[in-house]
């Protein structure tokens, strides 16, 4: 079956006062091209947490974010009460020992004196939260790969119609390529006639003529072309991961149609190679996206 490399996925868990968020998003990519912003208390997982999404998702171009978020009251930056007291007291005795007026606003200034406002300490990563996390990160990923697989679906669904349409207009081809046998010969011999004083061999003619259709004729072009749109299928029913293998598949069959129109000397028989072009033009563009 197919996997499509475009998907999304993300998840939440909770730990105490915590919402540990990570957010996954795909595009397609010849490789595996993994971008991470990740909360500084989680960096020192990194290594592991690419790990998990290589494992899972194998090629695409994937965003990862992980960030978390807190209640209000826990990211306010704590007062350190004790040291803007002993600011304010000293101000105030600086002041009338110097005859300076004080301050209208000493919030204002208190609030600018050195550390009065005491950083948090910094958070370290716990076992059990990152357990936490780390959940969070494979259902992430596991909803992504959900996505990737009813995008898949979708694909698969319009490759086989697009498969079955290039099968029924090479049928169509057949009943031009035999009308085209005959009228070439009217062709060749009408021209002969309109030349009175041209003398041939009637003989060598039909062989000329055999030699000519010959190189015309596309039969082995059809067989290879049949072959290649059964191959495209059973690859779509196999095992997933096989997007480049139907990419290659797509440039034989492009190969094979090419061949036909060269070899095709009647415009109904051209026309009909157009249509097939066209069909496969459509399974190459959305190809890239399969995993």
């Amino acid at each position: 079956m197919i996997y499509s490399m475009t998907g999304y996925g993300k998840a939440v868990a909770t730990y105490n006062d915590k919402k540990i968020c990570v957010e996954i998003k795909s595009l397609n990519s010849k490789q595996l091209d993994l971008n991470t912003k990740i909360a500084p208390q989680y960096r020192e997982k990194e290594m592991e947490i690419r790990q998990m999404v290589a494992a899972s998702l194998e090629r695409g171009k994937v965003d990862f974010a992980l960030w978390i978020e807190k209640d209000a009251s826990q990211v306010s930056m704590p007062v350190n009460p004790e040291l803007l007291e002993g600011y304010y007291n000293q101000l105030k005795s600086i002041t009338a020992k110097a005859g300076i007026p004080e301050p209208q606003d000493w919030m204002y200034i208190l609030m600018r004196m050195p550390e009065v406002m005491t950083k948090p300490d910094i958070e370290v990563l716990n076992p059990e939260e990152w357990e936490c996390g780390r959940k969070a990160v494979e259902q992430a990923i596991e909803a992504l790969c959900s996505f990737r697989k009813q995008e898949g679906e979708a694909l698969q669904k319009k490759f086989a119609e697009k498969i079955d349409n290039i099968e029924c207009l090479m049928h169509d081809i057949e009943p031009w390529e035999k009308s085209r046998v005959e009228k070439i010969r009217q062709r060749i011999v009408e021209g002969l006639k309109q030349i009175p004083e041209a003398e041939f061999d009637k003989n060598r003619l039909e062989q000329e003529l055999i030699y000519y259709i010959e190189k015309l004729d596309i039969s082995e072009e059809k067989q290879r072309l049949a072959n290649h749109l059964n191959y495209f299928r059973e690859t779509m029913d196999g095992k997933p991961g096989q997007g480049k293998k139907l990419g290659f598949i797509a440039q034989e069959m492009g190969r094979e149609i090419n061949t036909t129109g060269s070899k095709s000397n009647q415009a109904e028989m051209q026309n009909i190679v157009v249509q097939m072009k066209d069909e496969l033009e459509q399974i190459k563009e959305q190809v890239l996206n399969a995993l």
